[in-house]
């Protein structure tokens, strides 16, 4: 039954899916063992989007997914496994409002064990702070769309630096137009192509990978 959700959520049939996670929350199976069939699904979801298998429009159907599947799992799976790997603060950065990658970077981390707290669009640095105050993150991710927002960007890690939490976190950058010159620029410690790529990332931070 693991193998069959696993293969239904990567040919994102949604019906299967939940189906299969209601039979298994049913029979009293461990919410985290639900969770690693699943995981294992987004994963393979993952390397047809880098293969170009899969485009944009996959990914968001299979994060819908995954969202209505760890949603059958309610309390259980969130005592289970919220916050199992580590704490990553994610947001747009001040002057931009897109937010398709952040959400599908968000469903994905969220979906590998990894607490996501979403600071949503156009966040100003004020809001970061605040986040690395309360939640104590090994991780913030900054996005972005425009290239307008690239100043926003290197502002925020300046202001989390000022605010004496530079050393308490590592910083990654993601978003259509940054690569590893805005990197420099931002002066962040990573830059994330894709999902995938923020996955890998963030396991490596935190000592997984």
């Amino acid at each position: 039954m693991y193998d069959e959700i696993a293969t239904a959520l990567s040919e994102l049939d949604e019906d299967a899916v939940l189906n299969g996670v209601k039979d298994l929350f049913k029979k009293g199976v461990p919410p985290i063992d639900i969770l690693a069939a699943l995981q294992k699904g987004m994963e393979t979801v993952g390397k047809k989007f880098e293969t170009k298998e899969y485009f944009l429009s996959e990914l968001i159907m299979s994060a819908d997914i995954f969202k209505s599947a760890t949603d059958i799992l309610g309390d259980a799976f969130t005592s289970a496994e919220s916050g199992k790997l580590g704490t990553v603060v994610i947001g747009t950065v001040k002057d931009d409002v897109h937010d398709i990658g952040k959400n599908i970077v968000a469903t994905v981390l969220g979906s590998n064990g990894f607490k996501v707290i979403d600071l949503g669009v156009d966040t100003p640095h004020e809001k970061f702070i605040e986040a690395i105050k309360e939640y104590h993150p090994q991780i913030v991710g900054l996005s972005c769309l425009l290239t307008s927002a690239f100043d926003s960007m290197r502002d925020t890690v300046a202001a989390i630096e000022a605010a004496g939490l530079r050393n308490s976190c590592k910083i990654l950058i993601g978003g259509g137009p940054t690569d590893e010159k805005v990197r420099e620029y931002a002066k962040a410690d990573g830059v994330c192509m894709s999902a995938q790529e923020a996955v890998e990332a963030c396991k490596k931070i935190v000592g997984v990978n």
